[in-house]
């Protein structure tokens, strides 16, 4: 099942993509559902074309939980060790955009750049999951690119600022609930070449170890997004780019690029 989040004419809603909007938008559309997709999914019984809404990010979530140098090759292009145990780190809830939105690079890094992600969407409230029962608390997953200010992490010692700007955090198209993510293609493209491919059999931890150590840190709300980790290509973003992350039965995420404005 593909959940959409989307406005219309003002309002904003929830839905169950029906189709293959990628192939043939105007074939597609999108059952509204009631309330929110957490918890059982209730059609409304309405329906609206897919060419006729505006994609959101598909959940606002209270934080989006990450981890960093869980692909080998990735640590080793930026001249780090692979972590030994996870490496987790927080990305505000305010640096969340959607497809189509513009990442803003800030006037404070010249060295802004893209990471291509598997992003976890958390379904149900959890704390303390065991690794073999993760996966029970997932909703789905969906494309995300954790956009970093490269010099400022270097700078600052820690990535609080480099990876927290608005916008630094696109999540989209929609969320994929019936997928197994222990195999999927992931990659990243520039102006239409691509610089990053990866496959999330490469990762050095599970998804369901990563869902298991954030939850033995925090409580999990629903809606919440975990990032997983990008796989190695990394590389600067300038004004005018266009910058595609792509991942094996997700779907893609497009965003453009231009500067600040203030």
């Amino acid at each position: 099942m593909r959940i959409a989040r989307f406005a219309l004419q003002g309002a904003v809603g929830y839905g169950v993509i029906e189709g293959e909007p990628e192939a043939d938008p105007g074939s597609a559309r999108i059952d509204l559902i009631k309330a929110h997709p957490f918890g059982e999914i209730e059609r409304s019984g309405r329906s609206v074309e897919f060419d006729e809404v505006r994609l959101l990010a598909p959940v606002l979530p209270s934080k989006v939980c990450a981890f960093g140098r869980t692909y080998a090759e990735h640590a080793k292009e930026l001249g780090n060790e692979v972590a030994q145990e996870p490496l987790l780190f927080l990305k505000p809830s305010t640096a969340v955009c959607g497809p189509g939105d513009t990442i803003r690079l800030p006037e404070l890094s010249d060295d802004v750049q893209h990471e291509a992600e598997l992003a976890v969407v958390i379904g149900s409230l959890c704390r303390h999951v065991p690794v073999e029962r993760a996966l029970e608390v997932v909703l789905g997953f969906t494309c995300a690119n954790d956009v970093t200010a490269r010099d400022l992490q270097r700078r600052d010692g820690q990535w609080g600022r480099a990876k927290g700007f608005d916008t630094f955090a696109p999540l989209g198209p929609w969320i994929e609930t019936a997928i197994d993510p222990s195999d999927l293609e992931v990659s990243c493209v520039v102006n239409g070449g691509r610089v990053q491919h990866g496959r999330t059999s490469q990762m050095v931890f599970s998804i369901a170890e990563l869902i298991a150590y954030t939850s033995s840190a925090m409580t999990l709300l629903p809606g919440d997004v975990i990032l997983t980790g990008t796989p190695a290509g990394v590389s600067t973003l300038r004004d005018g780019d266009i910058v595609e992350v792509a991942i094996e039965g997700l779907g893609r995420l497009v965003n453009p690029v231009a500067k600040e404005e203030r």
